[in-house]
């Protein structure tokens, strides 16, 4: 599974890695975590207001810090 965080470095992109971190680890899942701060490569998957998560090449959630239960969701 390829999770990527999408942002340029700002708190809540960190915060949105460390929440995705959290939950992969409590889900038990193998999980490669990458983040992605090339603002091109952010706008290709379509988002504009960052943070963003991308699972599997699928934006899950772009604007605002997910919960570790919504990450859970996504990546079960």
């Amino acid at each position: 599974m390829k999770i990527e965080i999408l942002g340029t470095g700002c708190a809540k992109c960190k915060k949105t890695f460390e929440v995705v971190e959290k939950a992969v680890k409590e889900a038990g899942i193998e999980a490669e975590i990458t983040k992605v701060e090339d603002i091109n490569s952010i706008m290709d998957y379509g988002v504009m207001i960052t943070p963003g998560v991308v699972v599997n090449g699928d934006v899950k959630i772009a604007g605002k810090i997910p919960s570790v239960d919504d990450v859970k969701e996504w990546i079960q």
